[in-house]
């Protein structure tokens, strides 16, 4: 149920921030008897895919704070998080948010030494941890206490509870981290504003279409989670979380509680790319939400063709076949995608176009000395937005290192174009100088192949600057049912361009389990690049 003029209130409402916005949702009067969220595993008895009215949540988060109160948690207190279920990790957060202390999420795929490590360096009160979890950490020396399970904490009482705390703009409200390509993951710190400025900009415009009752096919324990949970809040719609963003997964959730949104990371579109999707009812669909990496054009094109939306007419709006997919760039420490751009079936400017930044964050083109570089010439990317997060815990270094000139520097490779559009190159790490001014992208690399052969669902470059010059390995996964003996070589070569082309070593086909990632997915391009150096001395 709608409440009107909710929306304007909550944008205007200047104690509102990340840390309470389902407490102030109430206060403005939005019905107890509302959506709020649904899991896929159950909840203290709730059971699994039976949605909890916004009552019910604030009741069973209330629960947790008191269980948690009477461990000894306090405010500004770190407590990690580790778990596989959406629920546990959302109902965890919400929690202890209530009671002013610092939720540290934890991605259920960490591996137990790494995930132990990070434990140490975050230096807070106790971990929260499911069964599955308590066990794999069983041995190792955390310097913290372990507290108990998300289940355990859903049997306090709610009567029992301390006040809600009243947060500060500034007071550190969640710690998520990065996906750890090359070790233990960055732990990133956002404040009650910081991770509320995308938010409370979006309350303050027309609320988009696809966005009333959403599947959310995002990690749980990372930042865009935290930021969909509340924009769902704050909308009062309806939102139904995944545990797993498997393709397989998605489409079956698709299909069963039929959404009008999909919000989720690239790799899960790249997944989805595998299927018939003609084979699946996905006619609900109106959004496709991207954010973290942007998408590649094929896995857009083969989403648009499926859904409807609706379109202004001159006869009034209309419903049209094609979802509308929404691209950009974020990344845990910006906060919010820094960019966006709309696509249809009938849109064509893709070459890794990210559109234009929000109007809430400044961007800028930078050479190695933090100076502006001419519209059009390829530079690093810096984001100065109130969306920002505020430092990396504990790891004073890294955070200043990754600033320059009063821009935080995101690590990717960029363009501007005349018309104030930005294009997604690589990341810096994975280009290769190839000397003469000459700079290869993988990202952009796997772009041009992915377009030339449409019998390849997924594919990785790998480039490797060496001694005797640059090499570069292409992995491609191929559709169901294409011929795995032929010889693309040729055709690859022609759409990575006569530079890159020149460097080809060779093209294999592989199994997507051949390819390394991370606990979100992301492909894991220092490990293949190391594959590569340790193939290439022996």
């Amino acid at each position: 149920m709608r409440t009107p003029g909710l929306r304007g209130r909550l944008a205007a409402d200047t104690e509102l921030g990340a840390g309470n916005m389902l407490a102030r949702v109430l206060v403005h009067g939005a019905d107890p008897d509302g959506p709020a969220l649904t899991f896929d595993t159950a909840v203290d008895g709730h059971p699994a895919q039976a949605p909890l009215t916004l009552g019910q949540l604030d009741e069973r988060v209330t629960a947790r704070a008191a269980w948690l109160h009477e461990q000894g948690v306090r405010p500004r207190d770190p407590v990690a998080v580790w778990a596989t279920a959406a629920a546990d990790m959302v109902l965890s957060f919400l929690a202890l948010a209530r009671l002013g202390a610092i939720p540290a999420l934890m991605n259920g795929k960490l591996r137990p030494e790494i995930a132990a490590e990070y434990i140490r360096r975050l230096r807070g009160v106790g971990v929260l941890a499911d069964d599955a979890h308590t066990a794999l950490l069983a041995g190792h020396e955390l310097g913290v206490p372990l507290l108990g399970t998300p289940a355990q904490a859903g049997t306090g009482d709610p009567a029992a509870a301390p006040p809600h705390y009243r947060h500060h703009p500034d007071d550190p409200i969640v710690i998520t981290h990065t996906s750890g390509t090359t070790g233990v993951p960055k732990a990133v710190l956002h404040s009650h504003a910081s991770l509320f400025a995308a938010t409370r900009h979006l309350l303050s415009m027309p609320q988009a279409q696809g966005t009333t009752r959403i599947l959310n096919a995002l990690p749980a324990p990372h930042t865009a989670t935290v930021l969909m949970v509340n924009q769902a809040l704050g909308n009062r719609a309806e939102m139904f979380l995944l545990s797993e963003q498997g393709g397989e997964r998605v489409l079956d959730a698709i299909q069963r509680w039929r959404p009008d949104g999909v919000f989720g990371f690239s790799v899960t579109w790249a997944e989805l790319a595998r299927f018939d999707l003609s084979g699946y009812d996905l006619d609900s669909v109106r959004l496709w939400f991207n954010t973290g990496d942007c998408s590649h054009e094929p896995h857009i094109r083969r989403l648009v063709a499926v859904g409807w939306h609706d379109t202004v007419t001159r006869d009034g709006v209309a419903r049209v076949p094609g979802s509308l997919f929404i691209d950009g760039l974020g990344s845990s420490e910006m906060g919010h995608s820094m960019f966006h751009i709309t696509h249809r079936a009938d849109t064509d400017r893709y070459g890794r176009c990210i559109g234009r930044p929000y109007q809430f964050t400044k961007v800028a083109v930078l050479d190695a000395d933090g100076e502006p570089v001419p519209v059009g010439e390829v530079g690093f990317l810096g984001i100065d937005s109130p969306s920002l997060f505020r430092g990396y815990w504990n790891d004073s270094a890294t955070t200043y290192r990754f600033r320059q000139r009063g821009w935080y520097l995101t690590g990717d490779l960029v363009r501007a174009d005349a018309e104030g559009r930005y294009y997604h190159l690589d990341r810096a790490v994975d280009s290769v100088d190839a000397g003469n001014g000459r700079r290869f992208f993988t990202a952009l690399s796997e772009e041009r192949v992915l377009a030339a052969c449409p019998d390849v669902t997924d594919c990785t470059v790998v480039i490797v600057g060496a001694a005797d010059g640059v090499v570069t390995d292409v992995l491609l996964e191929l559709a169901a049912g294409a011929d795995e003996a032929e010889d693309r070589t040729d055709r690859v070569r022609a759409a990575l361009g006569a530079d890159v082309g020149a460097t080809l070593r060779r093209v294999v086909p592989v199994r997507s389990d051949d390819i390394p990632v991370t606990v979100t997915g992301k492909v894991r391009k220092v490990a293949l690049r190391e594959r590569y150096r340790t193939e290439a001395a022996s």
